[in-house]
């Protein structure tokens, strides 16, 4: 009865509406079952996302709200059925929980593309219909296909932010053959997600170029991430002299900006993937049929892209640039991260600072 009863208590921190400020919250998340692993929840990185649903910036948050989908930590538990992992290891959860397991793309492991849809981490309905709630929280019970494996020798905090800043940038760039030394990418934005773009690039043996709108981030840019180019974006003499250059554009700017500049660094059949979400896209048809050029969208990655990037990021060792805060900091970290004042993913150390 002792494992019952910790599996169905849960402490967390909670937005209770649309001001989305968080509080402590206590809640019950389900009894374990056969397929489970229950997790201990050491590290939870903090996401845009987060934002979005605590604020209810979508129209469809449902309070009280437990945000987090970066999440690492310990299995403490696991039901009868499980094999591919035991108590003591240490596991993420990314972005999506479950999802219908048996449509195409559940069969290629690409969950993420469900034709049902996915289940998302927080803010959703699970399959028992009560509302999924994330990774700011003691821990999480999961269906063990949703849980990866992370290496013993990879530190828990560092691995958080892959579960959605790395393997957004990840997926287009396997899916797209952005993986070919010698070849040029250009980086739009640099912030939790860019700069993992950044840090991929060079690991696959690109030339890397950064796009920004800020100078302020060149030096940053250039000696820690390794970048090997520098573009203000306003700078027209810059851009011009980068014409035709790029052979990949990964594009992770969700505010409002114009394509046709940005698609005009592109070599003839470059490929330029968009993993932001700017509120419209507007571009020529001649920035991109004469170059025979391809635009893509593309969101997180199913569950053999995550195990394939955790297991990159190890034997590379390829670590994101965190900021470690405890939980109490959640509220300043959320409002940083709209002002982009972070450099470049907040962790939450839950496991220390969750009592």
């Amino acid at each position: 009865m002792d494992s019952q009863t910790k599996t169905e208590n849960c402490l967390g921190w909670a937005a209770t509406d649309p001001t989305g400020v968080l509080s402590p919250y206590k809640f019950s998340r389900r009894p374990l079952g056969s397929d489970d692993v229950s997790i201990k929840i050491t590290h939870c990185g903090v996401c845009y996302a987060d934002v979005i649903w605590s604020r209810n910036m979508f129209g469809d948050s449902i309070y009280p709200l437990v945000p987090g989908h970066e999440i690492a930590g310990i299995v403490k538990e696991v039901g009868s059925n499980v094999q591919r992992i035991k108590v003591g290891d240490p596991v993420g959860v990314g972005t999506y929980v479950n999802s219908c397991r048996n449509c195409e793309y559940c069969n290629d492991g690409v969950e993420v593309q469900c034709v049902k849809g996915p289940v998302l981490t927080f803010n959703h309905i699970d399959i028992d219909g009560t509302v999924t709630k994330g990774g700011y929280s003691s821990h999480i019970v999961v269906h063990e296909r949703y849980c990866f494996k992370i290496p013993n020798n990879y530190p828990l905090a560092s691995a958080a932010p892959l579960l959605c800043a790395g393997i957004t940038v990840y997926t287009p760039m396997m899916r797209y053959n952005m993986n070919q030394p010698g070849k040029s990418l250009g980086v739009i934005g640099l912030g939790g997600l860019g700069h993992m773009a950044v840090k991929f690039g060079k690991a696959f043996g690109l030339s890397v170029t950064v796009l920004s709108t800020s100078i302020s981030k060149k030096e940053e840019a250039l000696s820690l991430l390794g970048a090997d180019n520098f573009v203000v974006t306003s700078d027209q003499e810059q851009m011009k002299g980068l014409s035709k250059s790029l052979d990949f554009i990964i594009d992770t700017a969700s505010g409002d900006h114009p394509f046709d500049p940005y698609l005009s660094l592109l070599k003839s059949a470059g490929v330029y993937a968009l993993v932001g979400f700017p509120s419209e896209i507007k571009f020529s048809p001649a920035s991109l049929n004469p170059g025979m050029k391809t635009f893509a969208g593309s969101v997180t990655g199913g569950t053999k892209m995550i195990q394939e990037m955790i297991g990159f990021c190890a034997a590379r060792k390829i670590y994101p640039q965190i900021e470690v805060i405890p939980i109490q900091y959640a509220n300043e970290a959320l409002e940083r991260l709209v002002k982009k004042d972070v450099k470049y993913r907040f962790v939450i150390d839950i496991e220390n600072t969750l009592k």
